[in-house]
């Protein structure tokens, strides 16, 4: 019989913490979702609410947090430009204290825990595709410092509590990642793209639309993080979770368009500030030591996605942040 564990999931009304708490839930175990609800959204969790090992708790982890668990997953943070600029500053706090305080907790409890990175500690990179050895090339005081450094800061931490106090962390650097749930107002690339495309606007891209990204399915990362979770104790990462599949953000607009059916117009707009030219990850590592690889090609993810969209009520959605592309 498996063992049924306790289980906090930090930014788990999310859209990554929402499909993490939903494939934990079914597997029976005790599971804690807190969230501040700054980009998430209540109804992602609404489904699990009435299930009896599901709880829900608001809190923002910038503040201690004092809970009995066997696990931790720490996804709190926005992960858009257009919310992690809009406070800069709570971001780097959101990543560092909120750092601080669950490897405070872990270390207490003795739980393992895992930290929700990303492939921005890359920065801009030099190295294509990125292994994890690669040490980045970012710029520190740029717009997308807050969310680059506060990642990077918060990766420190991990391994200095590992080395100093024996934590039993897990790293995974996230790579574009998409699906059923997400903000659609987020300012992400799919997200705008099909927002847009099921409105009747023309699509933005930025710059010519040659910069390239991989996009892997949510699903795929979430069985990415729980091998992570249950591997081997002397695997802690970092270790790139993303897939491999290259393609231009034109690429992508025309793939949207295609799967809609709509008839707007590619537009272009100015590349913002230190946006990365390539964005692919290698998954040597992952594929060795967790036996993982994603199985979703974009067409079929991108079809699950605009079902998504084409299924809510897209003015019921809170605009975050006043800073969202429209």
């Amino acid at each position: 019989m498996a063992t049924i564990k306790r289980i906090l999931v930090t930014g788990g009304a999310g859209f990554l913490g929402s499909h993490l708490c939903e494939r934990l839930v079914d597997q029976g175990h005790d599971l804690i979702c807190a969230d501040n609800f700054f980009t998430s959204q209540k109804s992602n969790v609404q489904h699990l609410l009435e299930r009896p090992n599901f709880e829900l708790l608001r809190h923002d982890v910038t503040h201690p947090l004092f809970l009995e668990v066997d696990e931790i997953y720490n996804l709190a943070c926005p992960a858009s430009p257009v919310h992690y600029q809009f406070n800069p500053i709570k971001t780097i706090k959101t990543s560092v204290l909120g750092a601080i305080n669950l490897l405070g907790m872990a270390k207490r409890t003795h739980s393992k825990i895992l930290q929700a990175s990303t492939s921005e500690v890359y920065g801009d990179p030099d190295v294509h595709p990125q292994p994890e050895s690669y040490r980045g090339s970012v710029n520190p005081i740029g717009l997308r410092a807050c969310y680059d450094e506060g990642k990077r800061c918060a990766e420190a931490l991990f391994f200095d509590y590992h080395r100093m106090n024996h934590v039993n962390v897990r790293v995974v650097r996230i790579f574009n990642t998409y699906g059923p749930r997400m903000h659609p107002y987020d300012g992400r690339v799919v997200s705008n793209l099909i927002v847009q495309s099921l409105t009747g606007q023309d699509l933005t891209i930025y710059g010519d639309g040659s910069q390239t990204r991989s996009f892997c399915y949510v699903d795929d990362l979430i069985e990415g993080f729980v091998r992570m979770m249950n591997g081997p104790d002397d695997f802690i990462g970092p270790v790139n979770i993303g897939n491999p599949d290259e393609f231009t953000i034109l690429q992508l607009a025309q793939l949207v368009l295609e799967l809609t059916g709509a008839k707007s117009k590619i537009v272009r707009q100015p590349l913002p500030s230190d946006d990365p030219t390539q964005r692919r990850p290698d998954i040597t590592l992952a594929k060795d030591r967790l036996g993982w690889e994603p199985t979703v090609a974009l067409r079929e993810g991108l079809g699950k996605t605009i079902e998504y969209f084409q299924s809510v009520d897209l003015g019921s959605f809170r605009n975050p942040t006043p800073n969202v592309i429209k």
